[in-house]
C-alpha cells in the first residue's frame, strides 16, 4: 500500500464510496499521476494499493495547517463536500475546497447550498458548466494512454480471455436502463442476425434493484436464440479493463443519460471505434465520421444502423480504428488533465 505522510500532503481527494463507479475510476487514475508534480494522497473506505493514500482516520489528527499554509480538498460528490465543510469549519483544517460536477441536470438545493460554499469548481464539459449557477473552469477528463493501447497480438489476447473470433461488439458498465443496456441488446439482436460471425459483450453490474432488469436481458436474448452470442460478462477491476477494449472491433456507448462518460475514450484509445449517443461529453469526445459516428439518445432503430453500417464497411471501420488513437492521445491524455487540475491546485494555495 502506497502510505503518504498526512504532514506533507497539499491536496486530498476524498472517495468516500466502496463500489466501482466512475468517480471512483477517475481518483484512481489521476492521483498516482498528480502526485508527480504535487503532494496529493486519496482518502476512502476502498482505496487500491497502488494509489498514494492516506487512512480515514487520519484526518481527524491530520495538522491544521498544511506545508505552506492551507491544503486543497477536491470533492466530487456531495458526501465529500460535506466533509471537506465539516473538517474546515468543525475541526479547523485549513482548506481550500474544490468540487468537480460532471452532472447534466438541474442540481438539488441542497447540491447548490454546498457548491456555493466552495474556493473553486470544475466542470468536465461546456454542456456541464451551462447547469451550474457558480462560476466553473472547464477541464475535460482524460486518460492513461500508455495503460490504454492496442493489443500487440489481439487474437492472443482474444483466446487467453476465453472469447470467440469474429466481430466483437461491446458494451460496458453498470447494467440499467439510464446506461442503455436495453438499447444496446435490443439495437444488437438483428446486427447479430445479419452477421452470424458477430458477438456482443456485455460487461458490468447489475446492483440488487437492476437484477429483473439484467435477466430480461438475458430472457430476451434467449428468446432470439442468440444466447450463445450475447455473452454477459462479470465485472473486471479497473486495471484489467483495457484488456477487454482491446479485444474489441467496435464499441458502443448506448446511454440514455450521462455526465461525462469515460469509455468511449477507453475504447478510441485501445484503436477501437465508437458508436454513442447524444449525451454527457460523448459530441465532444467523438468525432463524427473520422472515430465513429453518433446517434440520438433511446432511437434504438437508429443505433442498430448505425452499428450496422460500420460492420458492413470494412474499409470505414478500418479507417475509424486509425484515428481513434491519436485523437485521443492529442486530446485527452490523462497528462492534459492532471496538469490542469495541479495549475489550479496551485493557483488555490498561492492565493491564500
Amino acid at each position: 500500500m502506497t502510505q503518504v505522510d498526512p504532514r506533507q500532503l497539499r491536496v486530498i481527494a476524498p472517495n468516500f464510496k466502496r463500489r466501482l463507479s466512475g468517480v471512483t475510476a477517475t481518483v484512481v487514475r489521476l492521483v498516482p499521476v498528480q502526485s508527480q508534480d504535487i503532494a496529493i494522497a486519496a482518502t476512502g473506505p476502498v482505496i487500491p494499493d497502488h494509489v498514494p493514500q492516506i487512512a480515514l482516520r487520519q484526518l481527524i489528527t491530520l495538522p491544521r495547517r498544511g506545508p505552506d499554509g492551507p491544503r486543497v480538498w477536491h470533492a466530487r460528490r456531495n458526501l465529500e463536500m460535506i466533509g471537506g465543510l465539516a473538517l474546515k469549519y468543525l475541526l479547523g483544517k485549513r482548506l481550500k475546497l474544490v468540487f468537480t460536477s460532471a452532472s447534466q441536470r438541474k442540481q438539488s438545493g441542497l447540491t447548490r447550498w454546498l457548491i456555493r460554499r466552495m474556493d473553486a469548481v470544475v466542470a468536465t464539459s461546456e454542456r456541464t458548466a451551462s447547469y451550474l449557477e457558480h462560476p466553473a473552469q472547464v477541464i475535460m477528463h482524460g486518460i492513461d494512454t500508455q495503460d490504454y493501447a492496442p493489443a500487440t497480438d489481439r487474437a492472443a489476447l482474444r483466446k487467453t480471455l476465453g472469447l470467440p473470433e469474429g466481430l466483437l461488439i461491446g458494451c460496458y458498465g453498470r447494467i440499467r436502463a439510464q446506461k442503455g443496456t436495453d438499447a444496446f441488446v435490443d439495437a444488437l439482436i438483428p446486427v447479430l442476425q445479419a452477421h452470424p460471425d458477430a458477438y456482443a459483450l456485455v460487461m458490468g453490474r447489475a446492483t440488487d434493484q437492476h437484477r429483473s432488469f439484467e435477466q430480461s436481458l438475458k430472457d430476451r436474448v434467449a428468446a432470439q436464440g442468440l444466447g450463445a452470442r450475447v455473452l454477459f460478462l462479470l465485472e473486471v477491476p479497473v486495471e484489467k479493463m483495457a484488456d477487454w477494449y482491446r479485444v474489441l472491433d467496435l464499441y458502443v456507448a448506448p446511454q440514455r443519460w450521462e455526465g461525462f462518460g469515460l469509455t468511449p475514450i477507453e475504447a478510441m484509445a485501445c484503436a477501437v471505434p465508437v458508436v454513442a449517443t447524444r449525451v454527457g461529453a460523448f459530441e465532444a469526445l467523438v468525432v463524427e465520421g473520422r472515430t465513429g459516428t453518433l446517434v440520438d439518445p433511446d432511437d434504438i432503430p437508429a443505433l442498430s444502423r448505425a452499428v450496422m453500417a460500420a460492420l458492413d464497411d470494412p474499409d470505414t471501420l478500418g479507417a475509424w480504428s486509425a484515428n481513434s488513437r491519436p485523437h485521443i492521445i492529442e486530446n485527452f491524455s490523462i497528462a492534459r488533465e492532471a496538469a490542469e487540475l495541479v495549475a489550479l491546485y496551485r493557483r488555490l494555495l498561492a492565493a491564500d
